[in-house]
C-alpha cells in the first residue's frame, strides 16, 4: 500500500517527510533537548499504509500527527497520520549518536487517513485529536507548533524537491505511548471546531 486518497482520488507519493520535536511538551516527555533548528527525516513510500500494527521486530509506539500533501510546492490537503516508532531501537541508536531512520522508516510506519483539500492551502485553526478506546490521549494544533506548516515547507524546499502528492508529517504533541493489539484508535482533524476528518483503526 503506497497510495493515499485525496478528495477520493488515489495518489502515489514519492516520499513522506517528517518533522520531529515540533511540540515543546513532547520534547519534554521524551527528555530531548529543545531544537534550535528543525529536525527533519524521511520515510520511504513503502512506509505508507492504512493498517495499524502493534509489533514490528519490537513493540511499536504511536505518535498522532497533522499531515499535509503538497501541490506545486504549497500545502494542498490535510489528513491524520500515525508515525509508528520503534522506541527501544530509536533510544539505542540515539545513545550511540547514530541515525535513527531504522526506528522510523520501516515498512508500514506511516499510517495515514484520507486527505481533504484545504481552500487556498489555509491551515489556520487546524488541530488533531487521538482517542484510544474512546479516551483522548493526544491533542494539539498548529498554534502549539514550534515551527508552523509554512515554515516547515519552506525549510524542506531549501534542500529538497517536494513532488506533487508528497506527504509532510508535522510532528506529534505529548501523550505518545505503546500500541496494544486490539485497541481502537480514532484520529480526528479539526479546523477550529469543525471536524474535517475522522478515521478509525483497530491495532493488529
Amino acid at each position: 500500500m503506497t497510495t493515499i486518497v485525496i478528495d477520493n482520488r488515489k495518489i502515489k507519493p514519492s516520499k513522506v517527510v517528517c518533522v520531529g520535536r515540533n511540540y515543546a511538551e513532547h520534547v519534554k516527555e521524551l527528555n530531548n533537548a529543545m531544537p534550535d533548528q528543525m529536525v527533519v527525516f524521511n520515510k520511504p513510500s513503502t512506509s505508507i499504509t492504512t493498517e495499524l500494527t502493534s509489533y514490528h521486530q519490537e513493540p511499536l509506539h504511536y505518535e498522532g500527527e497533522i499531515c499535509f500533501t503538497i501541490k506545486n510546492n504549497q500545502i494542498h490537503a490535510v489528513g491524520f497520520g500515525l508515525d509508528l516508532t520503534k522506541r527501544e531501537l530509536q533510544s539505542a541508536l540515539k545513545s550511540k549518536q547514530l541515525p535513527w531512520e531504522r526506528a522510523k522508516a520501516f515498512d508500514g510506519s506511516a499510517v495515514l487517513s484520507k486527505f481533504v483539500s484545504l481552500s487556498g492551502g489555509n491551515w489556520q485553526g487546524l488541530s488533531l485529536e487521538l482517542l484510544i478506546n474512546g479516551v483522548r490521549v493526544q491533542a494539539g494544533g498548529v498554534n502549539n507548533m514550534l515551527f508552523s506548516p509554512d515554515e516547515i515547507v519552506k525549510e524542506i524546499l531549501s534542500y529538497s524537491r517536494l513532488n506533487n502528492g508528497d506527504v509532510v508529517m508535522t510532528g506529534t504533541p505529548s501523550g505518545v505511548g505503546v500500541v496494544q493489539s486490539g485497541d481502537i484508535f480514532t484520529g480526528r482533524i479539526k479546523q477550529h471546531e469543525h471536524i474535517l476528518i475522522e478515521s478509525q483503526w483497530i491495532a493488529q
